[in-house]
């Protein structure tokens, strides 16, 4: 077994040299193995052709943006869990939606601090290790299914239906979902809705998870109103009949 076997292996997409030659420096002193690529369409040929435990993308590439990368990474199966951190000088609250609805996990704005890059970094890895462990347990055990009236949850298979029809959920609104129906019944506050979905360590804040929400609900149609607010403290999720 060689080191490239053992060691993360990251992505890194930028196509400004000066800051993708720092962001390779920063990642390969910690430890990390790391590859590159300096537009969206060599992005998507390294994605289809090798495997990664995270790729850090910029907003504005030549070809491909990074917000379409993502986009199609969350559309293919072997890489719809693939953790992504979006790095970039758009900081609006409105692109910053966009890029988490698009299927982002965390949102780095530049200039970035290096400790606060590495802590993010180290978040998604440890939040990747962590689903996966999740996921081999649930793997053929009896009751790993999630259901509740009409919707349907796999989360080994990373599949939701709803009556039947699939849903297309982004990966962290698929967490979101996941941790609901695990706590049926329970109100989950925000705080720990965050860890959910983007990881312990990571500093968002708690209006993110109302994006995800917001998000999520539109996609479950009539089943929308499954998903309860407790004004001031979080989310919980009710049952609603599969003829409701």
């Amino acid at each position: 077994m060689n080191e490239q076997d053992v060691l993360p292996k990251i992505l890194v997409v930028e196509d400004e040299t000066e800051i993708r030659q720092l962001l390779l420096l920063q990642l390969r002193r910690e430890g990390y193995w790391v590859e590159e690529a300096a537009d969206g369409h060599a992005a998507v040929q390294r994605l289809n052709a090798e495997e990664f435990d995270l790729a850090i993308l910029d907003w504005m590439l030549p070809g491909l943006s990074g917000v379409e990368i993502t986009d199609w990474v969350r559309k293919q199966t072997n890489l719809r869990a693939l953790p992504i951190l979006m790095v970039t000088a758009k900081v609006s609250a409105e692109d910053v939606a966009q890029g988490l609805n698009a299927g982002a996990d965390d949102y780095l704005a530049k200039p970035f601090d290096k400790a606060v890059l590495l802590a993010r970094v180290k978040a998604l890895l440890r939040r990747k290790r962590w689903l996966e462990g999740r996921e081999e347990k649930q793997l053929g055990v009896p009751g790993g299914v999630l259901r509740m009236g009409g919707l349907e949850m796999d989360p080994s298979s990373y599949e939701v239906y709803l009556k039947g029809q699939p849903l297309d959920l982004t990966r962290s609104e698929f967490r979101l979902l996941q941790a609901l129906l695990e706590n049926q019944g329970r109100v989950l506050s925000r705080e720990h809705l965050i860890e959910e979905i983007q990881g312990e360590g990571v500093n968002v804040v708690g209006r993110t998870v109302d994006t995800h929400v917001f998000g999520l609900r539109k996609k479950l149609n009539d089943h929308a109103d499954m998903i309860e607010t407790i004004r001031g403290v979080g989310y919980r999720i009710r049952y609603v009949s599969t003829n409701g």
